[in-house]
């Protein structure tokens, strides 16, 4: 009697270690599939940094800013309380991230960044195909598309 409930008991404890190997195996895949993204996208920041500042380079170099530079569109307009002209322009990041870059340039050539930040430029498409409660009703749910 006592060798088959050690027996159970060993083959239960071999199954939970199983099972959590398999779970930590798991987890560790996602956690790597998490950090190669976010490797990915710190790099692409970076490669369009580098071109931002290349940008901005040529612009301080330049005596007229031109409308394309480096393959990057630059937009210009006078900016009358700051007394600069102010460069704008996007560096791409990803498909779905740009590098945006506002620049204010004085007539000595001084510069003063105005914007530098990541901003995202895929479309956001709001799901509503759920049925939600919304408290006005009998039954307690409507759906929002009606």
């Amino acid at each position: 009697m006592g060798v088959g409930s050690a027996s159970i008991m060993l083959i239960f404890a071999v199954l939970c270690l199983t099972v959590f190997a398999l779970i930590s195996l798991s987890v560790a895949e996602n956690d790597k599939m998490l950090v190669d993204t976010e490797a990915k996208l710190v790099t692409e920041y970076y490669f369009a940094d580098e071109l931002a500042e290349r940008v901005l380079a040529e612009i301080l170099a330049a005596d007229v800013v031109p409308g394309e530079i480096l393959g990057v569109s630059v937009d210009t307009r006078w900016d009358w309380d700051l007394t600069a002209e102010i460069a704008a322009f996007n560096c791409p990041i990803s498909d779905v991230k740009d590098l945006s870059v506002r620049v204010a340039i004085g007539e000595d050539m001084a510069y003063s960044i105005l914007e530098w930040k990541m901003v995202s430029t895929g479309e956001w498409i709001i799901d509503d195909s759920l049925n939600v409660w919304i408290g006005d009703d009998d039954t307690g749910f409507d759906a929002l598309n009606d």
